[in-house]
Parts: C-alpha cells; sequence; structure tokens
C-alpha cells in the first residue's frame, strides 16, 4: 500500500475515533483557514489560548487554499449546516458556526460558545460528513489511476496561466516589491493623472521667481501624493476589516477584470487617451483658480491655495483612477504583515506613481519646456497595465493564495 494510502486509512480511523471513542465531556471543533490570511492568522491566536485552558477541547484545523479535498470537506460541511461559504475563517462549534473574525466581538463569542457547549453536550452534524468524506477520499483514490507527476510539479504547471498578448505568465515570479513598482508606475500614466500638472507647469515657467515655481510646483505634488495616501490607506483598513469575504474579492476581481479589458480596448483603440470626466469646462474652470492662486502676493496663500486646489482636483479625479489603487489594495490585505509594512508598500506605490509627474516637472522647470510624457508611451503602459489587471483579477477569483507574499 502506498503511503498516501496509509495516511488516509489513518484518518480515516482516527475520524471513526473522533465521532465515536471521544468521551462525553470533550468538545471537538472545526476551524477552516488559508495559509496567508491575516484574519486567520488573528484568531488562531485565541483559539491556542482556548486549547490552553479548556483540557477537554479539541482542535481539528483544515487549510482549504492549498487543498482541495480540504475546499471540498468545506463545502459540504458549510452546505451540512447550511451556511453560506461566504469567507475564512470558518469556525464550526457543536451546530453552530462563525464566519470571518472581528478581534473586538469574535473571541467572546467563541470562547462563550465553547463554554456553552461544553456545559452541556451539544449535537455535532460535521462529524459524520467529515468521517464520510474521508472514506470517499480513500474510495476514489483506489479507483483512480497512479499519479506520477509530483505534488511540485503539477503546482508549478498549475501556476502557468496563459494571457492574450502575452502569452504564458508565471504567477509564481511575481513579488509584493515588484508588483508594487510595476502597479504604481503603470497607474502614473492614467489620462487622469496629469493634465493638472501640465496646466500649472504651463503658468508657472511664466513667473520669474524661480525659487516661488519649485515652492508651488512641489507643494501641488506632495499635496495630491497625500490624497493618493489617505485615499489607498483608508480603502485598505476597509478591505481588513471585513476580512477575507469571499464576495469583496470577487468583486474586486471583477473590476480588475473591467478595468483591464477597457485599458487594453482604449489603448489598442482610442487615438487620443484622455480623461473622461476632465471636460472642457472643467479644466478651463480649474485653470482661472490656478491663476488667481499664483499671482497672489502672499507666498503662504498662494502655498495654501495650491494644495486646497491639489486636494480638489485629485479627489475628483481619483474616480476615473481608482481601479489600481483598489486592486492593490486588495491585493496587499491578503498578505499578513505588520501595519507598518502594508503603509510602507503604499507609499513605495505612491513614489513610483508620482514618479512621471516629478519627471515631467522637474524637466520642464531646468529646461523652461513641458515635457510631457507621448501619446506612444502613454498608449504602450495603458496596454501593459491593462493585462497586468486582467491578470491580477484573474487571479483574485481562482487563486488569490498565489497573491499572497506575506
Amino acid at each position: 500500500m502506498r503511503k498516501k494510502h496509509i495516511l488516509l486509512v489513518l484518518l480515516i480511523f482516527s475520524t471513526f475515533f473522533l465521532c465515536f471513542a471521544n468521551p462525553q465531556d470533550s468538545l471537538d471543533v472545526y476551524l477552516f483557514y488559508g495559509d496567508g490570511c491575516p484574519h486567520c492568522k488573528k484568531e488562531e491566536k485565541y483559539l491556542k489560548m482556548y486549547e490552553e485552558k479548556y483540557t477537554d477541547l479539541n482542535m481539528h484545523r483544515f487549510e482549504v487554499y492549498f487543498s482541495d479535498e480540504n475546499m471540498k470537506l468545506f463545502g459540504r460541511v458549510a452546505e451540512g449546516m447550511g451556511a453560506d461559504v461566504s469567507g475564512i475563517p470558518f469556525l464550526v462549534i457543536g451546530d453552530e458556526y462563525i464566519v470571518g473574525f472581528d478581534e473586538t466581538l469574535t473571541p467572546g463569542r467563541i470562547q462563550s460558545r465553547i463554554e456553552e457547549c461544553l456545559t452541556r453536550k451539544c449535537t455535532d452534524p460535521s462529524r459524520r460528513i467529515i468521517f464520510e468524506h474521508s472514506r470517499d477520499m480513500l474510495t476514489d483514490e483506489e479507483a483512480g489511476p497512479v499519479e506520477n507527476e509530483t505534488e511540485q510539479a503539477r503546482g508549478e504547471r498549475e501556476r502557468i496561466i496563459t494571457l492574450p498578448l502575452l502569452g504564458d505568465i508565471d504567477a509564481g515570479s511575481l513579488s509584493l516589491p515588484v508588483l508594487t513598482v510595476a502597479m504604481g508606475f503603470l497607474d502614473g500614466f492614467n489620462p487622469c493623472a496629469m493634465w493638472a500638472l501640465i496646466f500649472l507647469i504651463g503658468l508657472l515657467l511664466g513667473m520669474e521667481d524661480r525659487k516661488r515655481m519649485w515652492l508651488l510646483g512641489m507643494a501641488f505634488i506632495a499635496a495630491s501624493a497625500f490624497v493618493y495616501f489617505l485615499f489607498m490607506a483608508a480603502w485598505l483598513n476597509l478591505i481588513l476589516l471585513f476580512g477575507f469575504v469571499l464576495w469583496i474579492r470577487i468583486g474586486i476581481g471583477v473590476l480588475a477584470i473591467l478595468s483591464g479589458g477597457y485599458s487594453v480596448r482604449d489603448a489598442l483603440t482610442t487615438r487620443a487617451l484622455q480623461c473622461a470626466l476632465a471636460g472642457g469646462e472643467d479644466r478651463q474652470a480649474f485653470r482661472e483658480k490656478l491663476k488667481n492662486v499664483i499671482n497672489r502676493n502672499s507666498l503662504a496663500l498662494s502655498l495654501c491655495g495650491i494644495i486646497v486646489l491639489a486636494f480638489m482636483v485629485n479627489l475628483i479625479e481619483i474616480v476615473c483612477s481608482a481601479g489600481f489603487p483598489a486592486i492593490y489594495t486588495q491585493v496587499l490585505s491578503l498578505s499578513s504583515l505588520p501595519s507598518w509594512q502594508y503603509y510602507s508598500y503604499i507609499l513605495l506605490y505612491i513614489l513610483f506613481f508620482m514618479l512621471d509627474d516629478m519627471f515631467v516637472f522637474v524637466a520642464a522647470m531646468l529646461t523652461f519646456e513641458i515635457t510631457g510624457m507621448t501619446t506612444r508611451y502613454v498608449r504602450i503602459a495603458r496596454l501593459v497595465g491593462g493585462v497586468l489587471m486582467l491578470l491580477i483579477g484573474t487571479l483574485l477569483i481562482f487563486r488569490p493564495q498565489w497573491l499572497m507574499f506575506g
């Protein structure tokens, strides 16, 4: 008998013992979790503490991201309990289940349920489901063909994704720093990201005070970056608050696919790439406000005005470019990282997002000419960015574990 058969037989016997030989005063708790899920990791800390506190507590853990069998078992247990499998962690205690994790509510709920089931005997419908699933696994294994491909080879093969234009892509070659730099840089080529700065540069070049030119321009860029940081930090915390909820991940995955498809179509078919939200009247009104702010005698008032205008225009235009930040923060939330690392990655993203703005501004201040990105480079960046979003959207929906780097 092969090693896998032996392990399955042992699993069945241990499950059989679990179902029928446990003393009446013990309690079996079942946790379905994913390696890399930050909320699962937080819940695990409390579960280990409860294991030490309650000696009659038997914890059974099933990792679902990297085990198709555990994922099937997850579905069967949830279906047997009439539960909507909307996310993990998924904790079963007796005939009740707890989905997700909130540090202010979930630990107390888990503890009270454990004490309730230790005090009185709770029905446990999951025992028989797990036993039957283990039996079916052994039956399928003995009836099926011999598997010659190693687990490592199969994993490597499954990580290859074929996309239009780019062909085969190895998702395993992605890393969080590389992905951060790539997405931030490509996001900077959004047509909505630079038009306001171009207007500002055009007005600054007519000034004689070079120090004032540099101060006002850098203030505008810094304020724009700060608005982006606030938006991305808020979006990240919103996702972390809700936890790894299935519908949120799938929703953002769909957004990534739609945004990526739009970017690819736009890059291939649109002759003039421009921001759809910045109409002629809006741009003219913004230009007039810029003139009034820049021509103030007080440098302090001009700086305050520039910062306020930067906030206003970027809050409006971020609607046009929200796809990349929303998708990136969802990917970032999949990694279990300390808070400071989350914000460090956001800062790295923004640094490369603002790189083209800084290049255009510095070049204009040194040469007294506005040097914008040509349509050709913007088109290429939009095309590559669209394909990247298609890839990430596909992974978010079907293989989220491949985007977990922490």
